[in-house]
């Protein structure tokens, strides 16, 4: 069971972990042994997501979503198999934590009379400013 919140929780059988070899840093034991970690879990048949949460993961992993509707999570950070398995889950957690969060509204203001009022004292200074760099031809 993986807790994603107090009403989320993913069972262990909507994951499915595969191992494969990793790159990087660990000298011959890169060569002998598989501990990068592939953690898939199957965002459209999973009954553990309520719906806007479903959609808002879908949006937020972009393309780590096949068409399958698997989203696909990596980590060969680490050395050992253990510590790649739970940092791909923590990343799932975050991914699945940030979808959670529903985005704030923007609704649309009007500056106040006072910001239009300093908006228009600021261009007539400028405009003052400008008109007083300019040269001045006597009319005679």
């Amino acid at each position: 069971m993986l807790r994603i919140s107090r009403q989320i929780v993913l069972d262990d059988a909507e994951l499915e972990e595969r191992f494969a070899r990793a790159s990087g840093p660990g000298g011959q034991n890169v060569n002998k042994v598989a501990t990068a970690v592939q953690l898939r879990f199957n965002v459209l048949a999973s009954t553990s997501l309520p719906d806007d949460v479903r959609q808002r993961l879908i949006a937020l992993a972009g393309r780590r979503i096949n068409a399958a509707g698997d989203l696909l999570v990596t980590s060969q950070r680490f050395r050992t198999q253990a510590q790649n398995r739970a940092d791909a889950r923590a990343k799932l957690v975050a991914l699945i934590t940030a979808a959670i969060r529903r985005p704030q509204i923007r609704r649309a203001t009007q500056p106040g009379a006072a910001a239009k009022m300093r908006r228009l004292e600021t261009k007539r200074q400028r405009g003052e400013l400008k008109r007083a760099r300019q040269k001045r031809v006597p009319l005679d």
